[in-house]
């Protein structure tokens, strides 16, 4: 192996370093590329229309964000006074527990189960959790204030990335070998394209299933069955966990009205997702993107281990140009070609 080399394998390991050293950045400007990709696909429809590539970004920017105004306006104000309702009726729930625990002890043998000693005891051993529980509020309120910084940053990258991204594309086409330039623009294209077809496919099924969720929690007389309809086409962005989270709120303002509401939501929301999962995915991704469950269960987890809840966010964009790389490099590139040598 001559010096070249040598130095190309240092330059490859600590390039590889840095990069895992600095991944929740590259993280962050993967998240920024895959906004910017899916908003892409809303700024090519207005190219068509002859209007330029600034003035398409902006006419797209300017419909997502009154999107996102008629959502705030629409869903929040109804949320929030649910809400207070539901903080309200949570001493009378304390209550109900406490006359409840009561009944209990009544059947039980008539032997105490702890002396006002014992009770001292559980107190004093409380205040250190209690003050472990102060120091985590603290640390979540700066945590709260790191995630706008991030999310205040990546809408900025995608901003940037939409309005002119041909500069960042060659820039990325530089770091490989002149000779494999052209196979990267390639690469890059069939990458666009799988995550514009996976926006597409996962707009439907949001739809869909907010659709769904809606109606049903409308005729089961839900309160705010359109912000749960909405909170669960936005978490099924999240496959597996997603639809698991998304049915805990409905679940719990319909205990509040009658427990059987609860039971019925849970089964409405399993009846959607077995909808979801054996007809609507495999009829939509069958056209658009193909990945199968096992694959993608396994990635979140690899994904959520290594760099956290933004790694389970957008494990399935980041699976999906994982794997377009990998076919288009790793079999066509090297093992397609590679050949027995006698």
């Amino acid at each position: 192996m001559n010096l070249g080399r040598y130095v190309g394998v240092v330059a490859l390991v600590i390039a590889i370093y840095i990069s895992w050293q600095i991944r929740q950045l590259i993280l962050l400007v993967f998240t920024a590329i895959v906004l910017a990709t899916a908003v892409n696909q809303l700024v090519k429809k207005f190219q068509k229309s002859k209007l330029s590539r600034p003035w398409s970004v902006g006419v797209s920017v300017s419909v997502l964000l009154l999107f996102l105004l008629l959502f705030f306006l629409l869903i929040v104000p109804p949320f929030l006074v649910q809400f207070e309702k539901l903080i309200a009726l949570l001493p009378t729930s304390f209550t109900e527990i406490e006359e409840l625990l009561e009944k209990i002890i009544r059947f039980l043998p008539q032997q105490p189960w702890l002396n006002f000693r014992e009770l001292e005891k559980i107190l004093i051993q409380i205040q250190p959790n209690l003050n472990l529980f102060f120091n985590q509020s603290i640390g979540l309120f700066f945590s709260s204030i790191n995630t706008l910084l991030q999310l205040f940053l990546v809408l900025v990258l995608t901003l940037m990335l939409l309005i002119n991204p041909t500069p960042y594309r060659q820039l990325f086409k530089r770091l490989f070998p002149a000779f494999y330039r052209p196979r990267v623009e390639e690469i890059l294209d069939r990458c666009e394209i799988a995550l514009g077809s996976w926006t597409v496919g996962i707009l439907i099924e949001m739809i869909f299933i907010a659709a769904l969720s809606g109606i049903g929690l409308w005729i089961l007389r839900v309160p705010l069955a359109l912000a749960h309809a909405v909170i669960a086409g936005l978490l099924n962005v999240i496959p597996n966990v997603g639809p698991t989270l998304s049915v805990v709120l409905p679940m719990a303002i319909a205990l509040l009205d009658a427990p059987w509401k609860a039971i019925a939501v849970l089964i409405l929301y399993i009846i959607i997702q077995q909808i979801e999962s054996y007809w609507l995915t495999p009829t939509i991704m069958a056209k658009q993107v193909s990945l199968l469950p096992a694959i993608t269960l396994i990635a979140q987890l690899i994904f959520a281990s290594l760099f956290g809840a933004l790694g389970l966010l957008i494990a399935l964009p980041l699976t999906i140009v994982v794997g377009t790389c990998l076919e288009l490099v790793l079999f066509e590139d090297i093992l397609d070609k590679w050949q027995k040598t006698s």
